[in-house]
């Protein structure tokens, strides 16, 4: 296949992302769900007469949280009486009624329990006749580390590690994370009452379960403290886990300390928790934007999961499957475990696995990609390869596959010109994965 035609796809790909990234926009999300109409208030389903309402606080945490913000600000404006919300550094975004913070993801800091602590504050200063306004996002729980004593931050730090590098999945990690926590699984819910609150969750968890996003901090708890533990022995980090985070679960399993509130508990009898948006937004624009190229798109899934590498061959062979031009589209949120000492993150890693799986000449691209603009510990969201990026690697001196035996995908993508790199996208609706099979041609552009 001609350099031109896989140049061209790999900036169709491109614009497939960026509409994709368009949908996410969190403003028309948050106004779409919070309306103000003279002093009606509708949140969901909620209605509420902000006249009868002596204090609004708007509270938050996650990669999107200032963006949400800054839209609850252009809905409610000076009735906001007091607000804070929690990002990670450099998804910080102008906001003028509502305190902005930064902290560290995806292992969680000091500034991160100071973020908490702050949360928690104003919440319990709320009363019978107030609203409270979270705003809530993906990568959340990390911001807001409020581990319960006598476990420290670095002992979170390191159950964290842990799972993180054993594979474990987002709904294993915050499983435990509720359990060693004073915020999440439903506690900052306990601390609001007797308050109303609304909670707007943008959802970047496969299904949109509003006890796993964020951890949960507004909503029931399902899982157990034998949940936590089972995780632990599922991926074998007992005997690496500190003892202090062991004999809280241990506590915990036999009674001795209580178990975060559950469906049905009263104090969720004044809690509104609304889904703003998820990643159907984005796996439905990048099928029309793909469609308006020329391409049949194909939708494969919504909830993509399973190792990185293993799902970027599949997703190679789905494609190659496909009558050209053709457009694969998934979405979801595969897992990466930590086998070498190299950087990256899952999207990466997954298109360097099908960077290795693509024939010479093969008229195949492949885009993978965080709609947060991040991908693990790095400053990129994702990779996009093609049939040429192995030779342009040889060039290069690159050995692709040992960068993948590594976990080394970073550097690897970097040194071909193979990553995309969006920056802070103030957004959060999972990745994004698009394969292209052959060249097509705009919709009402000749042939």
């Amino acid at each position: 296949m001609a350099d031109s035609a896989q140049a061209g796809m790999r900036q169709a790909a491109r614009a497939i992302w960026e509409a994709a990234l368009a949908a996410a926009d969190v403003g028309p999300l948050v106004r779409a769900h919070l309306r103000l109409d003279g002093s009606r208030l509708t949140a969901g389903s909620l209605a509420l007469d902000l006249d009868r309402v002596p204090r609004v606080l708007v509270l938050g945490c996650g990669k999107a949280a200032a963006a949400m913000a800054r839209a609850a600000e252009d809905v409610l404006g000076d009735r906001i009486t007091d607000g804070f919300v929690v990002v990670k550094d450099g998804y910080a975004a102008p906001t003028t009624k509502v305190v902005v913070a930064e902290a560290g993801h995806p292992v969680p800091d000091d500034r991160g329990v100071a973020a908490s602590a702050r949360l928690v504050g104003l919440a319990e200063t709320a009363w019978v006749d107030d609203l409270v306004l979270f705003l809530v996002s993906g990568g959340g729980s990390a911001l807001t580390p409020a581990p319960v004593a006598p476990i420290t931050l670095p002992e979170k730090q390191q159950v964290t590690r842990l799972l993180l590098g054993a594979g474990a999945t987002i709904t294993e990690l915050n499983a435990v994370r509720k359990h060693l926590s004073r915020f999440k699984g439903g506690l900052l819910a306990r601390a609001v009452i007797p308050a109303r609150l609304v909670t707007l969750a943008l959802s970047d968890v496969i299904g949109d379960p509003l006890d796993v996003i964020a951890s949960g901090p507004t909503a029931p708890d399902p899982t157990t403290f034998l949940d936590a533990i089972e995780v632990l022995e599922r991926y074998r980090v007992v005997k690496d886990t500190p003892r202090s985070v062991l004999a809280r679960l241990q506590a915990g399993l036999r009674g001795q300390v209580p178990e975060t509130p559950k469906p049905g508990d009263p104090i969720f009898e004044r809690v509104t928790n609304v889904v703003v948006g998820n990643n159907a937004l984005v796996v439905d624009a990048a099928a029309a934007a793909a469609a308006r190229l020329g391409y049949r798109a194909h939708v494969l899934t919504r909830a993509l999961q399973g190792e990185a590498r293993d799902v970027g061959r599949d997703l190679v062979a789905r494609a190659r499957a496909l009558a050209p031009p053709a457009c694969l589209v998934a979405a979801g949120e595969t897992t990466v475990t930590v086998r070498g000492d190299g950087r990256g993150g899952r999207c990466q890693e997954l298109a360097l696995a099908a960077a290795l799986a693509l024939e010479p000449g093969e008229p195949l691209v492949v885009l993978a990609a965080g709609t947060d603009g991040t991908d693990g510990p790095t400053d990129a969201a994702g990779g996009l390869v093609d049939a040429g990026t192995r030779r342009r690697a040889e060039r290069a001196g690159v050995d692709l596959a040992a960068a993948l035996a590594r976990n080394d995908s970073h550097a690897a993508l970097g040194a071909v010109g193979a990553r995309v790199e969006s920056g802070p996208t103030n957004t959060n609706l999972l990745d994004l994965y698009v394969v292209l099979h052959g060249v097509a041609h705009p919709v009402g552009e000749p042939i």
